[in-house]
């Protein structure tokens, strides 16, 4: 019954924060109920006793990623006014997506309830279980290769990235590594011999 509880109250302030992210006007207090989010979702996890995802969830998304955020939002010139104006644009495009969106969670929670017992919970685990080593053997094994295809992915997205930002733009200046290789004493020194000053 207490875990319930807690669940209830995790999953509304979950809710009341997702809301928050999409209603606030300020990008920095999204950034912060975004936190709130993944800190609620983390304590979710640990009520279904995935210890593991709930401490990668913080550590990474909280302690690495949102930071990362805070920093690009704080360091960018947000123009807040016409973030404002953009919002009553495309505020209708939202709520459908939003309606799209629960009525596809709403259909999958109705497909897989038939024939469970969601009354019954999830079945507690032993005392010797570890779910990091379960999660491992299944990324490692029967996920293998769907996780090195997600790795790839990212790694594409990646250099992608570095080449977008790194694309020729007028008075760039870059170094050319094979110019700079090429080169020998030479081309670079000059000895000029003058003659000695023998005036006092």
């Amino acid at each position: 019954m207490l875990i319930e509880g807690l669940y209830f109250l995790f999953a509304a302030i979950l809710v009341l924060a997702a809301l928050g992210v999409i209603l606030a006007r300020n990008p920095v207090y999204s950034a912060l109920l975004l936190v709130l989010c993944f800190f609620t979702s983390a304590a979710i996890w640990l009520l279904l006793e995935a210890e593991f995802l709930a401490v990668v969830l913080v550590l990474v998304y909280v302690g690495a990623v949102m930071v990362l955020f805070l920093f690009v939002v704080m360091m960018l010139d947000i123009n807040l006014a016409e973030l404002r104006h953009g919002f009553t644009r495309f505020a209708a495009l939202g709520v459908v997506t939003a309606l799209a969106v629960i009525v596809e969670i709403a259909g999958v929670v109705w497909v897989r309830g038939f024939g469970l017992d969601l009354a019954a919970g999830a079945a507690s685990q032993p005392a010797g279980y570890s779910n990091t080593l379960e999660l491992g053997t299944l990324l490692y094994t029967r996920y293998a290769y769907p996780f090195e295809l997600a790795a790839m992915l990212l790694l594409v997205a990646i250099v992608a990235a570095i080449t977008l930002t790194m694309r020729r733009r007028p008075g760039l200046k870059q170094q050319d590594v094979s110019a700079q290789v090429a080169t020998r004493a030479a081309d670079r020194v000059r000895l000029v011999r003058m003659d000695a000053d023998t005036k006092q």
